[in-house]
């Protein structure tokens, strides 16, 4: 007996008599490999046992296990749920058509079988089948292309963003780490007040995401104040510290000409506007550029400004020495319900601990160190 050819479709013919599986067999064994079971019980096994199995041909009353809790079973199993499974049986009834369609089955055929029709329903039924496999596989093969390329777009506008607010922070002397710290404190902090009442409807996962990635460019406003003021080393006149406050109005201004130019916003764009134009507010309305009160105050901007303070008072700058982390813990309390929303603060410090984690993890000294070993 030659070996089934490789292309050829795969049958399981189930049923508890002898001569009906053999005369079956005998009429698909030229066109098709075929597998047989005398049983519901043993089919099932034979199907979860079968990759690519084509279809089914399933006697309805058999012993036990019947062909309609067969049928059940098979599509019930993620595994099976996908072959299509003809009834073969002598009931005639409408009903129990109706039945076996209900279970999932593709056809009914009743007995005795008649070759013709028997050849037609299957070849119908595998050619279906070939043509669903084909398209779940041209499928899948879209939905992978376009994950590879969405996550190549992904790392593409993340490199791009920081290469913007690192732009930004080198003309203020600062380092890329203020970027990550201040990045990583307002991911944090969000995540501790996600289940917050006032703040669970925003804080969602795909928010804080957004929040996190969209932090960076807080101050990328600097790159249009003047050198003469931005890297000054003592403390700012008046004049220049008006100069000073229209980076928050500059930066605001960049982001809206990215939507205008994109024909609309979207959350990213949104949560980076905010920030970069509010995050110098204050909760009691003596922030700047526009004297915002509480809740006026987007919340992307006032979680901005805990960790913007924060990581201002603990960092050396050319007007201020570095502030130990409690030092900058006394100094931040005193702004509760003045300049930090009191709910924002009462979270920073539940974990204080993790903020000089992370401040220790992104130190500019290990960055110095690491230029150090690159030069």
């Amino acid at each position: 007996m030659n070996a089934p050819s490789k292309d050829r479709q795969t049958i399981l013919i189930v049923d508890d008599t002898p001569d009906n599986i053999m005369l079956l067999s005998r009429l698909l064994k030229d066109k098709y490999h075929t597998k047989v079971a005398t049983n519901g019980t043993t089919a099932l096994q034979i199907a979860n046992a079968t990759p690519g199995l084509d279809l089914i041909l399933l006697d309805v009353m058999m012993p036990g296990v019947d062909g309609y809790e067969t049928c059940r079973q098979l599509k019930a199993d993620p595994k099976t749920a996908d072959i299509p499974v003809i009834f073969l049986t002598a009931k005639s009834q409408v009903e129990d058509e109706a039945m076996g369609l209900t279970l999932g089955a593709v056809d009914y055929l009743t007995k005795p079988i008649s070759p013709p029709i028997l050849f037609a329903r299957v070849a119908t039924q595998l050619t279906l089948a070939r043509a669903r496999r084909q398209l779940q596989d041209q499928n899948e093969n879209l939905e992978r292309i376009v994950s590879e390329r969405t996550a190549q777009l992904t790392l593409m506008q993340d490199a791009t963003i920081m290469a913007m607010a690192s732009m930004a922070e080198t003309r203020d002397n600062e380092t890329g780490n203020h970027i990550r710290r201040t990045q990583n404190y307002v991911r944090t902090l969000a995540l501790r007040l996600q289940h917050h009442p006032r703040f669970a409807a925003e804080l969602t996962d795909e928010n804080i995401l957004l929040l996190y990635k969209s932090a960076p460019l807080h101050d990328i406003g600097k790159v249009g104040i003047p050198d003469r003021i931005l890297l000054k080393p003592g403390k700012l006149d008046r004049d220049e510290f008006e100069i000073m406050k229209l980076h928050a109005v500059y930066g605001r201004d960049t982001i809206m000409l990215v939507e205008k130019h994109l024909g609309g916003s979207n959350s990213f764009l949104m949560f980076a506007r905010q920030i970069a134009h509010s995050h110098q507010e204050k909760w009691d309305g003596s922030g700047y550029p526009d004297n915002l009160v509480g809740e006026a105050i987007p919340l992307a901007a006032r979680l901005m400004a805990v960790a913007d303070v924060y990581d201002a008072l603990i960092t050396k700058r050319v007007y201020k020495p570095a502030f130990s982390h409690q030092e900058a813990l006394d100094i931040m309390k005193k702004g509760r319900a003045s300049h930090f929303d009191p709910d924002i603060l009462d979270a920073f410090f539940d974990i204080e601990q993790r903020f000089a984690e992370i401040a220790a993890e992104f130190s500019d000294a290990e960055e110095d160190e690491r230029a150090a070993r690159a030069a």
